[in-house]
C-alpha cells in the first residue's frame, strides 16, 4: 500500500484548515497599510502616507519556558499576546510605530484548535498593539517534539521618521527616569520560576498563588505581558523634546536593559523603594531563596517599561501614561558615570 505523507506524521488538510481560519483572525487586525490578505507566498504593506524618511525597525523573539505553563494549564489563547508584545515592545522603544507582525508556529503534530487558539492571542496582540498579523507560517514536524508541545517566534516591522529616532542623545545627567508596571514576569526568568515555584515549593497549577487572592499559580503565571504601545504613543505626542528614551526591561532587568539606551558617560539611579514590588515576585525570592541581585538581574520586578524625561517634565509624562491606561511614576535619576555599575540601585 503506498505510504502518504499523512502516515509519516504531516496531515495537509489539518494545515490547509487552520490556515482558513487564521485568515479570519488576520482580517480582524488589518490596518490600511495592508496590501494583501493570509494566503500568498509573502505579506505586503505600505509605508504611511506622508513620511519624509521613513526608517524601518525590525525585532524577532519568542516566549521561551513560559510555553511550558501553557502546556501544562492547556490554556493556549494567551502566549500568542506574550509573542506579539516581546517583539513589538521592542521596536516601539526607538519612536516607531507598530506596522505589521509574522509567527512562526512548529509542533510534531498539529491541533487545529490549539494552533487556532495560539494564533487568537497573536491577534490580540497585533490589536493591543495596533498592526497587522501580515503573513506567518505553520509547520508540522514529527520527532521534532514532545506530544502535545509547540514552540513560538514572532517577528514585528515598524517604521518611524528618521528624525524622529529615540536613541538616547538627547538624555543629559538630572533627567527623570519613570518606571511603568509591568503585568507580572512578562515573558523572563520563567525557567528560575518554574524551578523555584514548581519544583522547590511544589506548586501545581492549580494551587492558589501565595500572597494574589483568587488567583491560581497558572493564572498568575500566564498573565499576558503588557503591550507599550499606545503608552509610548502617548509620550511622543505630549513630551516632544522633554521625551529622551524608552527601555523595555526583559531578561536581564532594570541593571541590563536601561544601558542599552544610555549615552556614553550617563549612568542611572534607581529607588526601587518608589513602588512596591508585586506579589510574584516576593513569592519567588522567599521560596527560593532568590538573592536579591540575582532576582533583578533575571526579571522585571515589576518595572516592564522606564522612561527618560528631561528633569520637571516628570508630571505631564505620568499624566500622558496614566491616560494610556498605564502605572507609573519616578524611579530614579539619570546620573554621571565614570566607572563601576552604570546602573546604581537602592532599595
Amino acid at each position: 500500500m503506498p505510504i502518504t505523507y499523512r502516515d509519516a506524521g504531516v496531515d495537509i488538510d489539518a494545515g490547509n484548515s487552520l490556515v482558513s481560519r487564521i485568515a479570519r483572525l488576520a482580517k480582524s487586525t488589518r490596518i490600511p497599510e495592508v496590501v494583501s490578505d493570509i494566503g500568498g507566498f509573502a505579506g505586503l504593506c505600505n509605508i504611511p502616507a506622508g513620511m519624509k524618511d521613513p526608517i524601518l525597525v525590525s525585532g524577532t523573539d519568542g516566549v521561551g519556558t513560559k510555553l511550558k505553563i501553557a502546556f501544562l494549564t492547556g490554556v493556549h489563547d494567551t502566549v500568542g499576546i506574550d509573542l506579539v508584545a516581546m517583539c513589538v515592545n521592542d521596536v516601539i522603544v526607538c519612536g516607531a510605530r507598530p506596522l505589521f507582525f509574522l509567527d512562526y508556529f512548529g509542533t510534531g503534530k498539529l491541533s487545529v484548535d490549539v494552533g487556532e487558539a495560539v494564533i487568537k492571542g497573536i491577534a490580540e496582540g497585533c490589536k493591543q498593539a495596533g498592526c497587522a498579523l501580515l503573513g506567518g507560517e505553520t509547520a508540522e514536524l514529527p520527532g521534532m517534539y514532545a506530544e502535545g508541545e509547540y514552540d513560538l517566534a514572532g517577528f514585528a516591522v515598524g517604521v518611524v521618521e528618521r528624525a524622529a529616532i529615540l536613541d538616547g542623545s538627547r538624555m543629559r545627567a538630572g533627567d527623570s527616569v519613570l518606571g511603568v508596571a509591568s503585568t507580572g514576569l512578562h515573558s523572563n526568568g520563567y525557567s528560575l520560576a518554574r524551578r523555584v515555584l514548581l519544583d522547590k515549593m511544589g506548586l501545581k497549577m492549580t494551587d492558589p498563588f501565595p500572597g494574589i487572592d483568587g488567583k491560581t499559580v497558572g493564572e498568575v503565571l500566564l498573565t499576558p505581558t503588557r503591550i507599550y504601545a499606545r503608552a509610548v504613543t502617548a509620550c511622543m505626542s505630549e513630551l516632544g523634546a522633554d521625551l529622551r528614551a524608552f527601555s523595555h526591561i526583559t531578561g536581564g532587568g532594570l541593571p541590563e536593559n536601561l544601558p542599552r539606551t544610555f549615552p556614553q558617560g550617563l549612568g542611572a539611579r534607581l529607588d526601587l523603594s518608589s513602588y512596591e514590588r508585586p506579589a510574584v515576585f516576593r513569592a519567588i525570592q522567599e521560596g527560593g531563596p532568590v538573592e536579591e541581585a540575582e532576582l533583578l538581574r533575571t526579571f522585571n520586578c515589576g518595572v516592564g517599561l522606564c522612561v527618560v524625561v528631561a528633569k520637571g517634565s516628570e508630571d505631564k509624562a505620568i499624566r500622558a501614561l496614566e491616560g494610556a491606561g498605564e502605572r507609573a511614576w519616578v524611579l530614579g535619576e539619570v546620573i554621571e558615570h565614570g566607572s563601576g555599575e552604570r546602573v546604581e540601585i537602592r532599595s
